[in-house]
């Protein structure tokens, strides 16, 4: 039972490893002041990619048109990517500029970005804001971008939210997770001088920056692609908390397994691929944003990590019960499920869903075993960029 003891103890390692460093952010997530906006003076393009998006494509650049920010600094370029349906049409009668893409053989966001970002890197704006078609922004989120780049930012991330919260509990929760993974890591991770990384909706760049590191990230996670590239370029990415994008959830568990499934499979390919480069990188130009990237990306995601100290604490507490006495590995097992729950709940007051968020973190087990079933499903292993279905529309 000895030996048990001390497996466990050491396979605790990693796991406790990867919960101090959500621990760590955990407790620096507090929320500093927010910096003064200077007169508007900058000008905004902002690249809405569109995949048939004729439902929803009015609203959004609605939205973006009525953002506060003089309206003559703004420029709103929706990219009509292989559409088969009339987002191009209604896109122009919103009041958008659009640019059609056709190209059956490079398809997915990062190529529609890439196209828009060459195209506008030579047009008159200072900055290129990048929001997904299914999106509704607050007002001040043009105000915020411009407030980090006076002060000197060259890319700004936006606070990335969940539009239909009070859907379903599973709309929640990803409220919560949004929470976690968006704001607590973002504003930690700034605080520690890092960068927060790209979210794929609410990006802002200078147009200097795409000059000098040209968008050529056509992974399914091409913001975390991009984001790695620019820390790779000594350019870390700043959080701008009051500036919020809602995105549309999937609320059915089909819809949202599709997205959840291509997200974390498409990271965990970007993980094998570039973690031991930013670790060389980080070792060679002592740059703690290499390190923090790849630090990131080797965080097991929340699932993961649930399920591995709901089964080692139990072990542990079972080890501890037979040797008449708390092991070392149950209080190594302890600390990993305290590090996760304090995450957590700074997650949950973060998101905003009160006390029916709170009540619906009981489906959080039912949620782990749910997402540990998509590595088991061919969605798994998607790598393309599949329009999800929207709350208003049949599945």
């Amino acid at each position: 039972m000895t030996f048990l003891a001390i497996v466990l103890a050491l396979l605790s390692v990693p796991v406790l490893a990867a919960c101090g460093y959500l621990g760590l952010l955990t407790i620096l997530s507090r929320r500093g002041p927010l910096p003064l906006p200077l007169a508007p003076h900058l000008r905004f393009d902002i690249v809405v990619p569109a995949h048939d998006e004729s439902n929803g494509i009015g609203a959004t650049v609605a939205s973006l048109l009525a953002v506060d920010y003089p309206r003559d600094l703004v420029r709103v370029v929706v990219v009509a990517d292989n559409c088969t349906d009339d987002t191009a049409d209604k896109a122009r009668r919103a009041g958008a500029i659009v640019i059609v893409r056709d190209d059956r053989t490079q398809i997915g966001k990062g190529y529609a970005l890439a196209l828009a970002f060459d195209e506008l890197a030579q047009g008159p704006a200072d900055a290129i804001v990048v929001v997904d078609a299914d999106t509704l922004v607050s007002p001040k989120l043009l105000s915020a971008f411009s407030a980090r780049l006076d002060a000197g930012a060259v890319a700004v991330q936006a606070n990335y939210m969940v539009r239909n919260t009070t859907k379903s509990w599973r709309t929640r929760l990803v409220a919560i997770a949004f929470a976690m993974f968006h704001e607590l890591r973002s504003v930690a991770r700034e605080r520690l001088g890092v960068s927060c990384g790209l979210r794929g909706n609410g990006m802002c760049f200078t147009k200097a920056l795409v000059r000098e590191v040209p968008y050529r990230a056509f992974s399914v996670v091409e913001d975390v692609e991009y984001g790695i590239e620019l820390g790779e370029a000594g350019h870390a990415v700043h959080f701008a908390r009051e500036a919020r994008v809602y995105g549309e959830v999937a609320p059915t568990e089909r819809t949202l397994r599709a997205q959840r499934a291509r997200w974390e499979g498409g990271r965990s390919r970007l993980a094998r691929a570039f973690v031991p480069r930013l670790l060389a990188r980080a070792w060679r130009d002592r740059s703690l944003v290499c390190f923090d990237l790849a630090l990131d990306l080797l965080v097991p995601p929340i699932a993961i990590l649930f399920a591995v100290i709901a089964l080692g604490l139990g072990a542990s507490v079972g080890a501890s019960l037979a040797m008449h006495h708390a092991t070392v590995a149950l209080w190594l097992w302890g600390a990993c499920a305290a590090s996760l729950a304090a995450y957590g709940l700074r997650g949950w007051q973060l998101s905003g869903t009160g006390a029916r968020g709170l009540l619906d973190l009981c489906w959080v087990p039912v949620f782990v075993i749910w997402k540990l079933t998509l590595r088991l499903r061919r969605s798994w292993r998607a790598t393309e960029w599949i329009r999800s279905t929207r709350e208003n529309e049949a599945p």
